[in-house]
């Protein structure tokens, strides 16, 4: 039997933690997360949160030395927090550790991938391996199956983290490229920003050209970072757009929608962080990304959203592929 800890308690945090604890035959599951974090007082209070209810065998702790006990940690924070985490857990003893990084985004504004930033701080013998692919808590919590796809730079890594979250509800597949993969899981969270405003607008028939013409420019930047850009086709990014721009459950694609209706949205959306980053290294490194340039100025710098959106088809014609 696996004891497992988990490193954040917000809704995916909770559900994957919920998960090793049902589905993957886990000893126990230890939660952390801070004290005054609210997600964590609630299920500190109550023992559940909107989407699910403990089970016995998971345990809270807000005690970062008690969570870094087990071998197998999961961390599911804000993605522009993790450099910090990483610095705060490099100072304790993490030789021979595995971290699987379930979070989807680029840091800004460096535009690093995850992995990378946890590597850069975690001057230790460590173990790496992420999570990509669709999926909501909401489904899962009804028993929909999905699938996704777990990525390391170590085979090893790869195999025993796949084996060890593998069951009925999520089908696991091994990544071939972590760099790819990355990229891909984060910026489908651009894109859902993008889907969330043509819902807001009412235009809908603009998502399937946003569908087929974003993975050719997320496959430029993928590229460019060193990746393979057919990656894009596979579950960490296209595979993961109808639950990232078609679900009302994606934080991003509200968080478009209610900003071209003119609403707030509290609720974190990683899209709008990866965007800075995204733009940042388009311009530096004159990568051609349309979408996301577009998308940019409408979000920053307030640019009229249908006329932005319009602009876009004034290019210059161009051969599809």
């Amino acid at each position: 039997m696996e004891q497992v800890s988990v490193i954040g308690c917000g809704r995916w945090g909770t559900f994957l933690g919920w998960y090793m604890a049902n589905y993957c035959h886990a000893d126990t599951v230890l939660m952390y997360d801070m004290p005054n974090s609210p997600t964590y007082l609630q299920l500190l209070n109550e023992r559940k949160n909107d989407y699910l209810t403990l089970s016995d065998n998971m345990l809270l702790t807000s005690d970062i030395q008690e969570v870094l006990k087990n071998d197998f940690i999961i961390i599911s924070i804000s993605c522009q927090n993790l450099r910090k985490l990483a610095k705060q857990l490099n100072t304790y003893n993490l030789d021979g550790k595995t971290f699987l990084l379930a979070m989807k985004g680029l840091e800004e504004p460096s535009a690093e991938i995850l992995a990378d930033v946890f590597a850069q701080e975690v001057k230790q013998n460590v173990h790496i391996a992420t999570l990509g692919g669709p999926g909501h808590v909401e489904d899962y919590m009804r028993k929909v199956p999905s699938a996704a796809v777990i990525d390391s730079f170590e085979h090893e890594t790869q195999d025993r983290v796949i084996k060890l979250m593998h069951s009925d509800l999520i089908r696991l597949y091994y990544g071939s490229d972590i760099i790819g993969n990355q990229v891909g899981a984060a910026l489908k969270n651009v894109i859902g920003l993008a889907a969330g405003i043509l819902d807001g607008l009412g235009w809908y028939g603009l998502k399937g050209a946003l569908m087929a013409r974003a993975p050719i420019e997320v496959g430029r930047l993928i590229k460019f970072k060193g990746g393979n850009p057919e990656s894009v086709y596979g579950l960490a990014h296209l595979g993961d757009y109808e639950a990232t721009l078609f679900s009302r459950n994606s934080h991003n694609r509200m968080f478009g929608e209610n900003f071209a209706k003119g609403e707030p949205y509290t609720k974190l959306a990683e899209g709008v962080d990866t965007l800075r980053a995204v733009k940042a290294i388009a311009d530096k490194e004159h990568i051609d990304m349309p979408i996301c340039q577009a998308l940019y100025k409408v979000i920053f710098e307030k640019a009229d959203i249908k006329q932005t959106i319009r602009e876009l088809f004034e290019r210059s014609l161009k051969k599809e592929f």
